[in-house]
C-alpha cells in the first residue's frame, strides 16, 4: 500500500485538531521535524499538548510553536537548557504546564502505547518528586513506580529517507524517539530528504516499517544551528 505522499508541510499537517497531543521527535535539534513544525505553526492548532526530548531551543522548531502560543502542555524529559529561554519566559508566566518525565522513562512509556502495554512499574524516579501521586510497589527489594503509556494522536517525526510504502531509515542521533513515536500515534507524519520507489531501501535497513506512517513529505536538510538562541 502506497503511504500518502504530500506536495507540501501544510498538506500534510492538515487536520491536527485543538487539544491534541502531538508527538515530536528530535534530540535537541537532530532530528527535529522543522518543516512540520513550521507547517503546524501555519496550520494553526491551538491547546496542544506537546511530547519531546526537549521543551525547544533558541527560536526555532519546538520553540518557535510555543512562541506563536499554540502549546498548553510540554511532557519531556529536559526542559531547561542554555537556548531554552522561549520555554522559560512561557513556564515562569504560568502560561503553559509541565510535566518532567526521565528520558528512558519518557521512551519506554511511548513503547508500552505502541505495544499495547496497559502499565509497567520502572524504578527511576521512585523516592523523588516525580513518584509524588503515583502508586509504588517494591519488587526485588527496590522501590518502583506505576507509569502509564503515552499516545499521541499525531507524531511528527523526520528520517533521513523512506520509499514510497513509508518505510524509513534515519541517521545517526536524528533517529532518537522517531521509532517509538511512531508506534504510539494514530497518525504519523514523517519528513524526508530524500523518497525513493518501493524495493530501493534494503529491507534489513528499515527502522520504521511503512505500516506505521501514514503521511510524507519530502524537505529539504537543515543546518543544525539555531538563529537567536541566548
Amino acid at each position: 500500500m502506497r503511504r500518502a505522499i504530500a506536495a507540501t508541510a501544510d498538506e500534510a499537517v492538515a487536520g491536527i485538531e485543538d487539544g491534541s497531543t502531538v508527538l515530536v521527535g528530535g534530540f535537541g535539534l537532530a532530528g527535529m521535524p522543522f518543516d512540520l513544525i513550521d507547517a503546524l505553526i501555519r496550520q494553526g492548532a491551538g491547546d496542544l499538548t506537546i511530547v519531546s526530548n526537549n521543551a525547544g531551543n533558541g527560536d526555532v522548531g519546538l520553540a518557535a510553536l510555543l512562541a506563536a502560543g499554540r502549546v498548553s502542555k510540554v511532557i519531556c524529559s529536559f526542559p531547561r537548557q542554555s537556548d531554552s529561554h522561549v520555554f522559560d519566559a512561557l513556564y515562569r508566566a504560568g502560561r503553559v504546564r509541565l510535566e518532567v518525565v526521565p528520558q528512558g522513562t519518557l521512551a519506554e512509556r511511548m513503547r508500552a502505547a505502541g505495544a499495547g502495554i496497559g502499565a509497567f512499574y520502572c524504578p527511576v524516579g521512585a523516592g523523588t518528586p516525580l513518584a509524588e501521586g503515583k502508586e509504588t510497589r517494591e519488587i526485588d527489594g527496590r522501590a518502583h513506580v506505576l507509569e502509564f503509556p503515552v499516545k499521541g494522536d499525531v507524531a511528527l517525526i523526520a528520517a533521513h529517507r523512506a520509499d514510497t510504502l513509508g518505510n524509513l531509515v534515519y541517521r545517526k542521533t536524528a533517529r532518537n524517539f522517531g521509532p517509538v513515536m511512531a508506534t504510539a500515534a494514530t497518525t504519523v507524519v514523517a519528513q524526508v530528504t530524500d523518497i525513493v520507489p518501493a524495493g530501493r531501501i534494503d529491507p534489513e535497513s528499515v527502522v520504521t516499517p511503512g505500516i506505521y506512517v501514514d503521511r510524507l513529505v519530502r524537505a529539504e536538510a537543515r543546518r543544525l544551528t539555531v538563529q537567536g538562541a541566548r
